[in-house]
């Protein structure tokens, strides 16, 4: 056997393991009868709201995303708020209750390294997550045909698709967290607590915070909304609306302050080509995964240091 396959033994028994206990939990099914009713009433408020506008807009099935009546949000909102709760339900006791249940040395001590139950273990639930996610997305695509009897286009597609990725994209934030959390605490309950209250702070405060700092730090105006425009980037909650909104929108031109001269020669309401939207949402989809990257390994390294007792 080379050092390779020796290396990652036991990979794949510790990510099916995850994968189909995921897939079998009694939080996962309750969070997803949750996500699958809050998207279809938002969906048939979505159909009813456009329906008189089949021959404007040539962009409709990404319309459907976004289009919202009165006081009831939008798909986007929803996913917006729902999201984050999955992927807290699925990893905040992802290795504390291996911890509480005495199985960590169990498992150890079988030939798996440590940081290879720790990849598995992620990747088994993101596997979870990117499934559910894009039956979700199908089924939205699908029932916006029904609705409205026209095919999506080639683009329209492709921004369906890079907005799946970029949902994928922020579940996979809130999972690593909520499992750096699991962690450091060994009871579930702190874990839990503590990443709630960081999504609440982060979706909620945060964005006021940024604002108060930036215009604290600078008097021109100009200069303070790029601070902010900076600062707030570090909620994942405003990172995952700035790139929807560009995808989902494509007469979106820009996602900060915009000088003048950067408009001159546009037409307003002229949509942008996806190459020059996906260059728009460059920056956010970076971060995504510099966090994504950053949390994780400074979860690898906690749980590499951590002493594990039979």
């Amino acid at each position: 056997m080379s050092n390779k396959e020796s290396s990652l033994t036991g990979f794949s028994v510790v990510f099916e393991k995850e994968f189909y206990d995921i897939m079998r939990s009694v939080r996962f099914t309750v969070m997803l009868i949750l996500i699958l009713a809050t998207a279809a009433i938002s969906l048939y408020i979505s159909a009813v709201t456009i329906k008189n506008y089949v021959s404007e807009d040539s962009f409709l099935l990404l319309t459907f995303f976004t289009t919202s009546k009165d006081s009831f949000p939008s798909f986007l909102s929803l996913m917006s708020f729902l999201i984050p709760i999955l992927g807290i339900a699925l990893g905040f006791d992802a290795v504390n209750k291996e911890f509480s249940q005495k199985t960590l040395g169990r498992i150890l001590s079988q030939p798996i390294f440590r940081d290879v139950l720790l990849f598995a273990k992620a990747l088994g639930a993101l596997g979870a997550l990117a499934i559910i996610l894009l039956s979700l997305f199908l089924l939205v695509i699908g029932a916006g045909m029904l609705a409205f009897g026209v095919p999506p286009t080639t683009e329209q597609i492709g921004r369906a698709l890079i907005f799946y990725f970029i949902t994928l994209l922020y579940a996979g934030i809130w999972y690593i967290l909520a499992m750096l959390f699991s962690i450091i605490y060994k009871q579930s309950s702190t874990s839990a607590f503590l990443s709630i209250a960081l999504w609440l702070f982060l979706m909620i405060f945060w964005s006021p915070i940024s604002q108060l700092i930036a215009y604290n730090l600078s008097a021109n105006e100009l200069r303070a909304m790029n601070i902010y425009s900076a600062l707030s980037n570090v909620s994942p909650y405003i990172l995952f609306n700035k790139a929807a909104i560009a995808i989902l929108r494509p007469t979106t031109r820009s996602l900060g302050p915009v000088m003048f001269y950067q408009m001159e020669g546009a037409i307003s309401g002229t949509p942008l080509p996806l190459s020059q939207s996906l260059l728009l949402i460059w920056p956010q989809l970076t971060e995504f995964i510099a966090l994504i990257i950053f949390i994780f390994t400074f979860g690898y390294i906690k749980f590499q240091r951590k002493e594990i007792r039979m």
